[in-house]
């Protein structure tokens, strides 16, 4: 537009104010386009310090992302099979465990067993079983006299159990709703995305017709420069809408996957 801009001053149709105008523009838009050049350096940077790599390391990144046609299924019965989900029922079955074990510590116990005893032969002894050695039946009974201790670890499980089922829930509550959340933003970015299409294709309408007027007349750069403006605008967020579906599609696949 500054070459349509001079031309324009040229004829009489714009003035150098407009030439000027145009070009502050044009400055503000490369201090922009700067900017965002460090900031993808700096998060190189970043991105390379987490995999222990040499900051300078070029990062290769992909040019442009299209939005899918359709939305992937979500089965949402998976998240109970979520690890975060199954760390809580191994915790359960460990105390179930420490639970029988207290159990039969506090049961009475009945031993069996038989006691061996070697007998010498004794000389000078005239009986019919010198020298047989001896094999004595044994039993033995075990009853534990101080229960308290065993109700004691009993209630103190049962809490335990108690609180990680607690637990559980709680940490399910909470994933159902991120993953509730996930599906939401992902469905408002789409809303979102299909918005922009709309609103560019009626931002170039609108710039046509405004260069339209430069043939019968003065040109308003003014209107012109809101015009491309907006239509950066409706670009960025169109991106913007992309890697919000990206992002969260990318938190419903760790829930449910």
């Amino acid at each position: 537009y500054e070459t349509l801009a001079l031309t324009s001053v040229e004829v009489g149709k714009a003035s150098a104010v407009d030439v000027l105008r145009l070009q502050i523009r044009q400055n503000e838009m490369q201090q922009l386009k700067d900017v965002l050049q460090q900031q993808f350096l700096a998060e190189q940077t970043n991105f390379n310090n987490l995999l222990n790599r040499e900051n300078d390391v070029s990062v290769n990144v992909v040019d442009s992302l299209a939005m899918p046609s359709e939305d992937f299924d979500i089965t949402s019965e998976n998240l109970a099979l979520h690890p975060e989900l199954l760390k809580y029922d191994k915790l359960y079955q460990s105390v179930e465990q420490s639970e029988l074990l207290n159990q039969k510590e506090s049961s009475p116990m009945i031993g069996f067993g038989l006691d061996y005893i070697n007998v010498s032969e004794r000389p000078k002894m005239n009986f019919s079983d010198n020298g047989k050695d001896i094999v004595m039946p044994m039993i033995s009974v075990s009853i534990p006299i101080f229960n308290k201790k065993y109700k004691s670890q009993t209630k103190q499980n049962e809490l335990q159990q108690q609180e990680i089922t607690a637990q559980k829930q709680e940490r399910l509550n909470t994933l159902e709703t991120l993953l509730s959340k996930a599906v939401n933003e992902r469905i408002a970015a789409r809303i979102t995305y299909a918005t922009q299409i709309k609103n560019l294709k009626q931002a170039k309408d609108a710039e046509d017709i405004l260069i339209k007027s430069f043939e019968t007349g003065t040109i308003d750069f003014n209107d012109v420069l809101d015009i491309q403006e907006l239509q950066l605008k409706f670009q960025m967020n169109q991106i913007e809408a992309v890697k919000t579906y990206y992002v969260q599609s990318t938190i419903i696949n760790y829930l449910i996957q």
